[in-house]
């Protein structure tokens, strides 16, 4: 899994490691960490800090630790003032000792919500305001190849690239006001593609959208419950073509999903599935290259 568009990069950093955030955390933001758990592994910890004094120490919003000793654990916490809060202790372990690991870290208005090797894993309530955190720390018995600050981006190749067939996790899943941005170009020789906003805990497909080029038809459809509902097709005009560029605005709105195609508003789908954050998948398939894919 791959994230694009990094505004800063740290390769093979030393352990301990204590670094400044350029231009700090704001929500919507993502911490990407990929390394490897040593071998003899008891503990190790992730701090997301407001600044790095020592005396007196900074506060910390963010304190991951994984635990392998006794009943294996993730304990979060937050020090104010030099006080450590109440322990948050997760009773699991996505890390195994030995083995690379990839955590992420996304930044929410009110949480920290975090991801382990492509699923989610955890949620940690806001103790200090996130425009306040500026500096990333790791330590412990772990070693770490990349550590990568991305800015309001939120969808993560899970191939690690654009390559068709594109799958990308959306972590917390949609909610209201937020929109899927899509670019690439139709192939050469193309009959159709498909993209699917799909729930990752089931089979249910919240928006199927399956362009078909020869006969200029744009399929919206629900898969709910292992069956497909009612086929819309109604269409002002098919604005895909063969080997043009393109670019597809999907826009979650409380009721509907609004889309756009290169800046015209093109048709809008009523949910049919309304737990928008169980929404957390997407999928692009078919006869066209991708460029960026993003979520706002």
């Amino acid at each position: 899994m791959s994230v694009a568009n990094a505004k800063q990069t740290i390769v093979n950093p030393t352990i301990p490691f204590s670094g400044n955030i350029v231009g700090g955390l704001h929500p919507g933001d993502i911490v990407l960490i990929q390394g490897t758990v040593l071998c003899d592994a008891d503990r190790f910890h992730m701090d997301l800090a407001c600044g790095s004094s020592t005396k007196p120490r900074a506060d910390i919003a963010l304190h991951f630790n994984p635990r392998f000793v006794s009943t294996p654990c993730i304990v979060c916490n937050s020090l104010v003032q030099e006080c450590w809060g109440r322990e948050e202790k997760f009773d699991l372990m996505p890390f195994k000792q030995g083995s690379m690991f990839e955590a992420i870290i996304l930044v929410h208005e009110d949480v920290f919500k975090v991801a382990v090797n492509g699923k989610h894993m955890l949620e940690y309530k806001h103790r200090l305001p996130v425009e306040t955190i500026n500096t990333f720390s790791i330590s412990g018995r772990v070693s770490v190849c990349t550590i990568a600050f991305t800015p309001n981006s939120a969808i993560f190749s899970e191939s690690g690239d654009l390559s068709i067939p594109y799958r990308g996790s959306m972590l917390g899943g949609l909610s209201p006001g937020q929109h899927i941005t899509i670019t690439g170009h139709v192939s050469s020789f193309p009959h159709s593609f498909t993209i699917n906003l799909r729930s990752r805990g089931s089979e249910n497909i919240a928006l199927h959208l399956n362009a078909r080029i020869k006969s200029g038809l744009l399929v919206r459809n629900s898969l709910l419950g292992q069956g497909w509902g009612h086929e819309e097709l109604e269409l002002c005009r098919f604005p895909f073509a063969p080997g043009q560029y393109f670019e597809i605005i999907i826009l979650c709105q409380s009721h509907q999903f609004k889309l756009a195609v290169n800046g015209d508003h093109l048709l809008d789908f009523r949910h049919r599935m309304h737990d928008l954050c169980s929404i957390d998948h997407l999928e692009v398939m078919g006869d066209l290259e991708l460029e960026e894919v993003r979520l706002w």
